[in-house]
């Protein structure tokens, strides 16, 4: 696989969320697919994940999903990924979507959708990934988490330039743009 053709997604499982997220989500997929990226993802079959893979593969796309053993022990997978990578545990399905992948993009999620966005930041902070990181900030979803991070800087706990780590955006089509781009430099969490 070619590193620098996929876009990992992070995302939510959960089946219980409102139609606008799981539309973006099935966007977010057709797009990514038409501009020949793969997607890289949780291989989910429900939730963001499983309308992320649908749209992928409605567009005659790729989606890889990375996912522990007990999750497919558990026939939690989506049974139409394009190729399904099996790990030990969840440290290795997070490092080998971040291998996998040359930007991120965090749709709305819950506390692992939000643990795997703010490690892949602390990852860049660290030079441990150079990737473009996108938020995708539906419905305004990200905001408190956009006005933690301001506070982390405002306070002292985070440099003013960590701004630069990600991007914001509020459309499928902004987030593709943004993780799309070579010039990675300015971001701003600004929402």
């Amino acid at each position: 696989m070619n590193l620098k053709q996929a876009i990992c997604v992070y995302c939510a499982s959960s089946a219980n969320i409102a139609q606008t997220y799981l539309d973006a989500a099935f966007l977010l997929g057709k797009l990514i697919a038409s501009t020949g990226k793969q997607v890289v993802c949780g291989a989910g079959r429900t939730g963001l994940m499983g309308a992320l893979i649908d749209g992928a593969i409605a567009q005659n796309g790729q989606a890889i999903g990375v996912i522990p053993q007990f999750m497919v022990e558990n026939g939690w997978h989506h049974s139409q990924l394009t190729d399904m990578e099996v790990t030990d545990n969840m440290h290795e399905r997070k490092k080998r979507m971040a291998e996998l992948s040359s930007a991120v993009i965090a749709l709305p999620g819950g506390c692992g959708t939000m643990e795997e966005l703010l490690e892949i930041i602390t990852w860049r902070q660290l030079g441990l990934y150079s990737g473009n990181i996108v938020i995708l900030n539906i419905a305004g979803y990200y905001n408190p988490l956009l006005k933690m991070l301001d506070n982390a800087i405002s306070q002292g706990f985070m440099k003013m330039d960590h701004f630069q780590l990600w991007q914001v955006a509020t459309t499928p089509e902004e987030a593709v743009e943004m993780a799309l781009r070579e010039d990675n430099a300015n971001f701003s969490s600004k929402y």
